[in-house]
């Protein structure tokens, strides 16, 4: 393979890629714990983890162990027989969330998916409100759900029967329920919307109504859950218990898997599925990640590092390793900090800071230096 600089390598994705990513200025070659490096090998230490995704840095040496012994075992058979390492994180995220059933998924836009098709099985509705500045996903059915008209408008007309509700508002809520309203989806903490958090009671008054109204509350924790903002799920914070749970990102470290928990009514043989959802090694890995988040105690490191961070920043936002700091262009400062050897991400002008869960205090002052 011919070795490239950063401007061959932009050029070549031009021609050869599809252009939906709006990319920085960065090709990242490896990476080792809390750092990568990037083709020209400069060291950077990175704050954003893949989208809150690698959980457990980069090569964690349990999770390189997971996939190399589970590799050497099975990779797939399909979902016509049985497999036991589907079984045990089936187990194990049922516990998690104190829920009756799990489906694996490939991806948190696929969770969002069964979430839709089953909420509207369950309840003979089909109606399903989210929130304004929402996003729950780019496939069609994710996409109704998602708020933002740059993702929506190129592929109207989406599904029909979703509506959104402001976020925080619980009078806004009500006044979108119909007899037609199946489900209410949110996400615990906006994300993609530059980490909104809402009220201390808004989740417990969006659990009360939903109750009252006999609707199922979805939470998406797919960016927020696996010890992102100090618990190991989000909704954690405000005392409640939905009644399904959608799920990805932190829960594989890096390996593309997904899932919904959920204590309604169950699907029927054939209503859903997919070739590749809940391989034998994919579940083998989030086990591994999972039950290590568990046992060297990352969701409190995630608690104590993040209001370290909280506490020193000023005007920041957030719970956790999940923060928002204001900047007057938020694409701007990230290129900033990049050229300073940190990696971070924006939504407009908020700096996104999301970094793996196996963060020390000694990074978080290295961050602190740079920004």
């Amino acid at each position: 393979m011919v070795r490239m600089n950063l401007d061959e390598i932009q050029k070549r994705e031009a021609e050869l890629y599809s252009q939906v990513f709006s990319r920085l200025p960065i090709a990242i070659e490896r990476g080792q714990g809390m750092y990568v490096w990037d083709t020209d090998g400069k060291k950077y230490l990175d704050m954003c983890a893949g989208v809150a995704v690698n959980s457990l840095g980069h090569a964690h040496p349990k999770l390189i162990a997971a996939i190399t012994e589970q590799s050497k075992k099975l990779i797939h058979c399909s979902n016509w027989f049985y497999t036991t390492a589907q079984l045990d994180l089936a187990e194990l995220l049922i516990k998690l969330t104190s829920m009756k059933k799990t489906f694996i998924t490939n991806s948190g836009t696929e969770a969002v998916e069964a979430a839709i098709k089953l909420a509207r099985k369950a309840t003979g509705k089909t109606e399903i409100i989210a929130m304004e500045n929402a996003f729950h996903g780019r496939t069609l059915g994710a996409l109704s759900l998602t708020h933002g008209e740059k993702y929506r408008k190129p592929f109207l007309p989406l599904i029909p029967d979703t509506k959104f509700a402001k976020y925080n508002d619980i009078d806004s809520l009500k006044n979108s329920i119909t007899d037609k309203t199946a489900a209410v989806i949110l996400e615990a903490i906006q994300g993609e919307a530059g980490v909104i958090l809402p009220d201390d009671s808004y989740l417990k008054e969006v659990r009360e109504l939903t109750q009252e109204k006999e609707i199922l509350l979805i939470l998406d924790e797919i960016q927020t859950g696996f010890g992102r903002t100090g618990k190991m799920f989000a909704y954690e914070h405000s005392g409640i218990q939905p009644d399904m749970v959608c799920m990805a990102k932190g829960m594989g470290g890096g390996f593309p898997i997904g899932a919904i928990t959920f204590s309604c009514t169950d699907f029927e043989a054939g209503e859903h599925g997919g070739t590749y959802i809940g391989s034998p090694l994919a579940c083998a890995v989030a086990n591994t990640v999972i039950e290590t988040i568990i046992s060297d105690k990352l969701v409190e490191n995630s608690a104590a590092i993040g209001k370290h961070l909280l506490d020193s920043i000023p005007e920041s936002r957030g719970k956790g390793l999940m923060i928002g700091i204001p900047a007057d262009d938020g694409r701007k400062k990230v290129i900033e900090l990049i050229e300073k050897g940190v990696l971070t991400l924006y939504s407009g002008n908020t700096v996104r800071v999301l970094p793996p869960l196996i963060i020390e205090k000694k990074h978080a002052e290295e961050f602190l230096s740079a920004i």
